[in-house]
């Protein structure tokens, strides 16, 4: 029993030591880098913040440690950028450091570095520079996007109507409208309502972006290889991925099939198109004409491009629009001014068009107001800096992982008066015109914004005029009892779900010539 007793004491006293060594080399590691929570060996900070909840425990850590600070989550390092200056200042004013993509371990491990979102350096400007393009080009010249989404509009109406006014969440309905439209431009088709493949499809991904936003997932991206190990709903992800994989390859061999080159019909084809053009590469002999040529067009690439494109068109932009409606529940006097405006300068006879929003200020104050208020992006997509370099006084190593933190910009109270309140306002001059803010950034800043960014505008102004055009919105809920915060443990971005009722307001409906 001594030597059992000695032997577990001398355990724990190298255990100990190991650990105070550990922590000494980290802190020396990163002895100059911003201040931040003492990490402990391995677990970081992970017991220090409410994963659950990560933007809120990241802002509470601001008011102790300032705009720049650093916290580990577990093996991850991690500098946090505070507010609108501290955001742009990186962004925008040294964004030739802070303009790679940092790592998101759980979502790397299942795409790798491929696609547009996660990719650096000659791939990922190959990649956005043809995306780009290519949905600028919205059908190549067939029909445009705004008359793709009138089109969607009115498919959305004719399914509300068939609710006869009965009380139902429009979660689903609204996610396949908005679907449909980057479904359009990516696969060059859209899909009925009730095609279950194509419904199921859409579950999955919103199970696995839930998935990813709950602690688990907080915890697969801290601890992603040991996760990939054990059992737990992060499982459920790999599955869902693997299945909407096959769809996606499955579009890609009917599109193989059925290519022609001089009639591209959409994305898909203009990155076959692309991918043909590249395997030149094996005919030519210099190694600087190899260079030259386009060598991303592969078929990782345009998966995970597929993939990147189908889940930030549909789930971001359709959570947007589940938000207004319920905040415009809330506020039934804005609500009212809404449909005034909309009476006022669209009327009854035709369907909404982009042009309208520029005679449109307060609708468009408050569709800025929504975006700003519904903060669905809260941590902001990871960025990296891609060398060592000294930001405000203190030294980032090159790679490490940077938040910035959007929450804290969209509700900085230096550029919002009412950053916790809804109030359209923040975007109206004394003269009730519509007036831009430098601090409205739900699309983020800088190299990395979001690419889908005039989309995204387009696509919440038409489909919230059109709705608002056509019903009259209503809850059995009193206005005073909506709960406008997200759901809980869902770190601040996924909407409570709510019925509602969509009473049509005329006998008709503008219809698409």
């Amino acid at each position: 029993m001594e030597i059992s007793g000695a032997g577990t004491l001398l355990l724990v006293l190298c255990a100990t030591c190991l650990m105070f060594l550990i922590m000494a080399i980290r802190r020396n590691k990163w002895k100059d880098m911003p201040p931040g929570p003492t990490p402990l060996p391995l677990l970081g900070n992970i017991l220090q913040v409410n994963i659950k909840e990560l933007p809120q425990s990241l802002l509470k850590l601001a008011k102790i440690y300032g705009d720049v600070f650093t916290v580990h989550l577990g093996t991850r390092t991690v500098v946090v950028l505070h507010g609108y200056n501290t955001v742009n200042e990186a962004l925008v004013d040294k964004a030739n450091v802070f303009s790679h993509r940092g790592k998101v371990p759980a979502v790397e491990f299942l795409f790798k570095d491929y696609g547009i979102i996660l990719s650096n350096g000659e791939r990922w400007k190959q990649l956005r520079r043809f995306s780009i393009t290519t949905l600028r080009n919205f059908g190549m010249g067939k029909r445009s996007i705004e008359e793709r989404i009138q089109e969607e509009c009115q498919c959305l109406g004719d399914e509300f109507r068939k609710k006869k006014g009965a009380p139902f969440d429009p979660t689903y309905l609204i996610t396949l409208a908005i679907s449909n439209i980057i479904c359009s431009v990516v696969f060059g088709e859209r899909f009925e309502y009730n095609d279950e493949k194509f419904l199921g499809l859409l579950t999955m991904m919103r199970e696995s972006i839930r998935i990813m936003n709950s602690s688990i997932g907080q915890l697969f991206n801290s601890f992603a290889k040991l996760f990939h190990h054990l059992p737990g709903p992060h499982q459920k992800v790999l599955k869902n991925i693997k299945s909407i994989k096959a769809f996606v390859m499955d579009k890609v061999k009917e599109h193989q099939e059925t290519l022609d080159k001089t009639y591209p019909r959409d994305f898909i084809d203009c990155f076959l198109i692309k991918k043909e053009e590249g395997r030149k590469i094996d005919s030519i002999t210099s190694m600087s004409e190899r260079e030259n040529l386009n060598t991303e067009f592969h078929f990782d690439n345009l998966f995970v491009t597929v993939m990147n494109l189908f889940f930030a068109g549909t789930e971001t932009t359709s959570m947007t629009l589940r938000h207004s409606l319920r905040i415009l529940l809330k506020y039934p006097d804005i609500l009212a001014k809404v449909q005034q405006e909309i009476d006022q300068v669209i009327g009854q006879n035709r369907p909404p068009s982009i042009e309208d929003r520029y005679k449109m200020p307060y609708t468009d104050a408050v569709i800025h107001e929504i975006q700003r208020f519904a903060d669905i992006s809260p941590l902001g997509a990871p960025h990296a800096v891609s060398e060592t370099t000294i930001f405000r006084g203190y030294t980032i190593p090159k790679g490490t992982t940077v938040f910035p933190l959007l929450t804290s910009v969209l509700k900085d109270p230096k550029h919002f008066r009412n950053p916790a309140m809804f109030d359209p306002s923040h975007f109206l001059d004394k003269n009730g015109r519509f007036q831009k803010n430098e601090a409205f950034l739900p699309f983020s800043t800088g190299r990395r914004i979001c690419l889908g960014e005039g989309l995204a505008k387009m696509e919440i102004f038409i489909f919230l005029t059109y709705i608002l055009q056509n019903f009259t919105l209503k809850t059995n809920e009193d206005p005073s009892d909506i709960d406008l915060s997200p759901l809980p443990n869902s770190n601040s971005t996924i909407p409570r779900p709510h019925e509602m009722s969509f009473i049509p307001r005329y006998q008709y409906h503008p219809v698409i010539q």
